[in-house]
């Protein structure tokens, strides 16, 4: 039986448009299949029924209003899988097809019913990112050509799911940048966080100060290979997230972590003279100039070129480390930071010590500390702490890559808290969501991103999108064993934690 809340989402789907859908009818030749029960995160209701349905020559896939980026998305996934042409098609009555149908606008948002049969699969949503959210459930339970039947009723916990990359301490490129966006969303994530510029390297072209990418973006931690993105190259990461309805958040770090920019204009330094670029990791000494007027010239230009090539809502100015500013010229600097972010019709997100400053209305503090302390005065909150969510930490002490100041963290750590109860001085109601930070310091390749991201990456995932009922180690360790195979299928590099019994 569903959980009230899972009564929720199937009343408000059958309000979007799902009585339309067939009830399945039982099959009795085959036993009900157990991909119901693995899918992660866990929605909040599942029931596998007996049969299935198969994906032959004949099976087309109709998309109805709203849904044709999403069945290309699909029809691109089975054709690759299957060896079958899948057409896309105009809905019609008829069987043997994979309906995507979106309509209504009383069910939450990203929120899907997937409804398998004998006859046929549909998949209904509110919203088009509620379908794409139902094709990653999708992905999890096909079988070769088979399609067990049964039903699943879903909706998110928090409307915030992400995953941060650190561009800055190595560069990564378009096509990489890419690859983690498409393991990403197989897990429900929704959100990219660009960590765009450090002390260690400037990585986008800003046409106004065309040296922050040239000069400051030519080097990386350690003397590695610097780069940067073109605007058309950060446009086309935009668009690359959006067609997986993923939002790109972009920081640029300040008043601290500002190296390169630093090192790329004299006139940005208090004394004028421009430091020599940077390859270390120490964190905490350097600083814009508060008290110049080109400062804020800078940062005007900085952030116009980069709200206007940017379509998500907010902006992440940083704020943390800045170890080099004074307390009072950073409270000044932040605040008066926010003001340009909101002249160019963006909110503001930073790291939790914007609290310090004053918060502008609608400005999210994204909290990375260890210490439970609420950030005050934001609007919202978004929960990345460094002993549980950052995935550069070490597994253990002989973890051949990342670090370990904040904690060691295996996949249990990384799955053993709650997001919703975790702040005992915010309430409820202010929790966005969830976020993963990949710091780069240690890290050169895309396998490098995938041993540290996964599997803890599915952990953090599953603690924003599913209920908090459902959290249960015994049950996600066998969810997360069932993962494996896709892995290795799609030549995802993972780490085999002793901790789960891998399939």
């Amino acid at each position: 039986m569903p959980s009230r809340f899972g009564r929720a989402v199937l009343a408000a789907l059958v309000t979007a448009g799902a009585s339309t859908v067939a009830v399945a009818e039982p099959i009795t030749a085959a036993a009900p299949s157990t991909a119901y029960t693995e899918i992660l995160p866990a929605p909040v209701s599942a029931g596998a029924e007996r049969g299935g349905f198969t994906i032959d020559r004949h099976t087309t896939i109709t998309a109805g209003p709203g849904a044709q980026g999403v069945a290309d998305y699909l029809a691109g996934i089975l054709r690759h899988s299957t060896g079958q042409p899948l057409p896309i098609v105009r809905p019609s009555r008829g069987g043997n097809t994979i309906s995507l149908i979106t309509g209504g606008s009383n069910a939450p948002s990203e929120s899907y019913r997937l409804d398998v049969s004998g006859r046929g699969v549909t998949l209904t949503a509110g919203r088009a990112n509620g379908l794409f959210a139902g094709v990653q459930t999708l992905r999890q339970i096909v079988n070769g050509h088979v399609i067990p039947a049964g039903h699943v009723a879903d909706a998110p916990r928090f409307a915030y799911r992400g995953a941060m990359l650190d561009v800055a301490r190595h560069f990564f490129t378009m096509a990489q940048v890419e690859r983690y966006i498409d393991q990403l969303v197989q897990y429900k994530i929704n959100t990219l966080h660009l960590h765009l510029a450090d002390d260690q390297g400037w990585r986008l072209m800003i046409n106004s100060w065309p040296r922050l990418a040239t000069y400051g973006g030519s080097t990386a931690v350690d003397g590695d290979p610097g780069g940067y993105y073109t605007q058309a190259q950060y446009r086309a990461i935009i668009q690359y997230a959006a067609s997986r309805y993923v939002t790109v958040i972009p920081e640029i770090d300040m008043p601290g972590h500002v190296n390169a920019a630093l090192a790329s204009y004299a006139e940005l330094n208090c004394d004028g003279v421009a430091p020599p670029l940077y390859t270390g990791t120490d964190v905490g000494f350097s600083s814009l100039c508060v008290h110049k007027d080109v400062t804020y010239t800078f940062l005007d230009d900085v952030i116009g070129e980069l709200a206007a090539l940017t379509p998500g809502a907010y902006l992440h100015i940083g704020g943390d480390e800045a170890h080099a500013t004074s307390q009072a010229d950073y409270i000044a600097f932040m605040n008066r930071v926010q003001g340009i972010v909101a002249a160019h019709g963006k909110r503001v997100q930073a790291w939790h010590q914007i609290a310090a400053a004053t918060p502008l209305a609608g400005t999210v503090a994204q909290y990375w500390g260890t210490t439970n302390d609420s950030p005050a005065g934001a609007s919202g909150v978004v929960l990345s702490p460094a002993n549980l969510a950052y995935l550069d930490m070490k597994y253990n002490g002989s973890t051949p890559l990342g670090q370990d100041w904040a904690a060691l963290i295996e996949v249990r750590d990384a799955y053993g808290w709650d997001p919703g109860t975790y702040l005992p001085g915010a309430p409820s109601s202010a929790i966005r969501g969830v976020e993963a930070p990949l710091w780069t310091e240690t890290l050169r390749t895309s396998a490098d991103l995938e041993y540290m991201a996964f599997p803890r990456l599915p952990a953090i995932a599953e603690l924003g999108w599913s209920p908090a009922s459902t959290h249960n180690w015994d049950a996600f360790e066998l969810r997360l064993a069932a993962q494996a195979p896709r892995w290795r299928a799609e030549g995802i590099n993972f780490y085999p934690s002793p901790q789960i019994p891998w399939r």
